[in-house]
């Protein structure tokens, strides 16, 4: 049976291609969707993307992880800095799981240095932009398959 893996995306990553470009590019989230769907093919494993500005949604997501998914990658956006409810869904799911930025928070502002979620991931990846999407495909993989 192939792995799947869950990448969510958080608020206001549905405007990748169009914000920020100086920090961002110009890749849209749709761009990112298909070039990992194509190296998730290349290396064995089945990728699902959700998106969501949207707290309570993305709480949902995690959960849903929990019956049908292997792993999960997430960039929470801005819930990285400030969401309980996404840490404890997280660590009630106990999927491997890789927290996502593309930019590195740690050369931003202040507030963006505290990962709240960052205790439930099993890596962390950042400030390699859109590529770190496909280095977190690998980096799930290995997890996953080393655990079995």
């Amino acid at each position: 049976m192939s792995q799947k893996i869950l990448v969510i995306n958080g608020p206001n990553l549905n405007l990748l291609g169009t914000r920020e470009k100086e920090k961002y590019g110009n890749i849209s989230l749709g761009d990112i969707k298909n070039k990992c769907e194509i190296h998730s093919k290349k290396i064995g494993i089945q990728v699902e993307f959700k998106q969501s500005n949207v707290e309570g949604e993305i709480v949902n997501f995690i959960q849903e992880t929990r019956k049908n998914y292997h792993g999960i990658i997430i960039n929470a956006g801005g819930y990285t800095h400030t969401s309980v409810a996404i840490l404890d869904a997280l660590l009630a799911v106990k999927k491997p799981t890789i927290e996502l930025h593309i930019t590195n928070i740690y050369k931003r502002e202040d507030f963006r240095h505290k990962s709240l979620i960052s205790k439930a991931a099993s890596g962390i990846i950042c400030g390699l932009g859109v590529d770190g999407y496909i280095m977190a495909l690998n980096g799930i993989k290995k997890i996953i398959d080393n655990e079995n």
